[in-house]
Formats: structure tokens, sequence, C-alpha cells
């Protein structure tokens, strides 16, 4: 519940308490008057006093939580089918004999899964993990978390080459990516201005998620080109003490040349150590501003009415936490990989 409560609106949360004491309480004497009947259309999802309540309004500041999920289930399903078809596929293999799952999996699947010492320097490092936290107690952890995705991938491609002539047609259906009404209006952007695909992130210049988003994005510009355009909008969470400034030195640079602020962009998510307002401003100095202008403007605070107006923008459209992104207003939530985009844009190109 105190998960669900931190999504809810106060007015929501208070009913949502309510419902359960209703619940819970055996010696509760009164429930509300609700009479629970088939629908007379699907627009419709209650009628108060003749006065019908609508789908649409229902829904209304909640879709992301909806598609969420929605996409919970559809994992829970997919993945118990995809255990069931291997199991059918391990039963069919001639090989397979009296050998157990598990067996067969290590024997014939997965048999030249074996993590290298290599292997698990990089996930340290990749994974940014200090040198003083890692003991061998650690280093097992990390082989077995490796060897665990190694085999799926063993998976993976073992019933590729057992469905390359016999494919399996699946009927669940992945839920759709949520729309939103998302305007790039005068937010700094990069790419094709007349693109066919818009993406639309909400950042934070403090939040490591958002650099990766950022480097997500920037795989995006070198596969697409200006077919796509990205556009940056400012969400700077209250808990980061130096995202604020950050967006307003963006946007300091930006007011002199839009490749200004790219390039701060880029320069602050590469090292998100330097976001004090003396590092933001050597920072634009080295990515070429005009110091003097660059200083008055984020001393004056000329783009807080900027940034909080972004920010609005976002707590109206729902958004929840950094990055968030729309493509051609579907959301994507978070630093997912670039097949996630590539899945999306690629389907908005081919209309």
């Amino acid at each position: 519940m105190k998960k669900l409560m931190g999504k809810l609106s106060p007015l929501v949360a208070v009913v949502a308490v309510a419902v359960v004491v209703i619940a819970c309480n055996k010696d509760a004497q009164s429930k509300p008057n609700f009479i629970f009947k088939p629908a007379p259309s699907k627009e419709i999802v209650a009628s108060m006093g003749g006065q019908p309540v609508l789908e649409k309004d229902l829904v209304k500041g909640i879709e992301s939580d909806l598609y969420e999920a929605e996409l919970k289930v559809y994992e829970i399903k997919y993945a118990k089918l995809q255990s069931m078809l291997l199991e059918r596929f391990m039963n069919q293999d001639p090989d397979k004999k009296n050998l157990t799952n598990d067996e067969f999996l290590d024997k014939f699947i997965a048999k030249n899964v074996k993590i290298t010492d290599a292997q698990v320097e990089a996930f340290i490092k990749e994974r940014q993990i200090p040198k003083d936290q890692i003991n061998p107690e650690i280093k097992a952890r990390i082989v077995e978390y490796l060897t665990v995705e190694s085999k799926k991938v063993a998976v993976d491609n073992w019933i590729a080459e057992k469905t390359k002539k016999t494919p399996v047609e699946i009927y669940i259906q992945k839920p759709s990516l949520p729309m939103f009404e998302v305007n790039v209006g005068d937010a700094p952007f990069k790419g094709g201005s007349d693109a066919k695909v818009t993406i639309v992130e909400f950042s934070d210049f403090q939040c490591p998620f958002c650099s990766k988003g950022a480097q997500v994005l920037s795989a995006i510009e070198k596969k697409y080109g200006n077919k796509v355009k990205i556009a940056f909008k400012h969400y700077p969470l209250p808990f980061h003490a130096q995202a604020r400034i950050a967006a307003e030195a963006s946007m300091c640079a930006n007011e002199q040349d839009t490749k200004l602020f790219w390039k701060m962009h880029d320069a602050m998510f590469a090292d998100q150590s330097k976001l004090d307002k003396d590092n933001l401003i050597a920072t634009a100095k080295k990515a070429g501003v005009k110091e003097a202008e660059f200083k008055a403007c984020l001393e004056s605070g000329k783009f807080k009415a900027k940034v909080d107006a972004n920010v609005a923008e976002g707590g109206v459209i729902g958004i929840k936490s950094t990055p968030t992104f729309f493509i051609n207003g579907k959301l994507i939530s978070g630093a997912q990989p670039l097949e996630v985009f590539s899945e999306v844009i690629d389907s908005e190109l081919a209309k």
C-alpha cells in the first residue's frame, strides 16, 4: 500500500485507505451503497444520480500506472509461456532421455557458458562498484548473476534455432504504450526540425539514470540522424540539490546558442560531480559561452520560470521519475536499452 499511495493523489490515497479499513475491519457497520452491475456501455464506469462517470475521466492522470500494471501482467504470462515452451522443446529433443531439465540445460543448451575474470571486471567497471567493496563474496555473486544472464542468452539462441523452420504463434498481446500530448514548444532540440519522429525527454542533470538516458539518446542520434528530432525539457527532482541550478545554467547557454546547450548537456552528464555554480561556469566557459553574459544570466535566475514551467508541464502529464521520454507522444519510462526505443521509432517511421 505504501508504494501505491506514493503514486496517488492525496484524495485518492485517502479513499484507498478507507477501502482497506472497510475490508479489514470486521466490526464496521456501514459501507457505501454501491451496486456492481454490467455497464450500459464501455465508455461508462459508474452512474451517480443519473450522471455518468466516464472511463476517459477515470484513467486520466493514471495512464502510466495502468500501463505498468498491464505490462507486469503481460511479463508474468510471457515468462510462464516461455518456460512451458522451453520444457516442451526439451522433451521433444532426442538427447533429453532421462536427464532432468537442469541437467539437459547445462549439458546441451548452456554447455559453453563460462564466466571469465575479464567479464567480472567489465561488470564491476560498468556498474561503477567501488574497489573497497569488492571481495570474494561480491565476486561470487557477480559470477552467479552473469551465469544466469548468459544461460538466458543460450536458451534464447537454442529456441531460435528450434523455431527457425517451425515458428511458434503467440497470442497474448503486449499492452500498448500510453499516449500523451507533449509539445516541443521552445525547448532545445537537435536532429531534423521536420523529422517524422519526435522524442521529448524530461530529465534531471544530477540523476545518474538520466546520464545513462543521455547515452541512449546519443546512440539514437547516431543510428537515425535527422530522421529523429530530440528535444530536452527539465524536471529537476527536489532531492537533487544541484539539479535546478544546472538546469538554469543549461538554458543560459542555450540563450547564446543551442549548440552550446548540447555541449553543456553532454559535459554535465559526463561528470555529475561538477554541478555547483563555480564548476558550471567553468564548464560553460570551456563549451565556448560568452562568460560575462552567462554569469549575469545565471546569477539573475532568468530561467527559473522556464524550468518551473517544464516541471509543471511534467506534473500535468503524470511524470513521476526521470528520465521520462515521449516518442511521438508514446511514453517510455526510464533509461531503457536502445532496442526498446528502436522498436517504437521504427514503428513510427514505418507509418
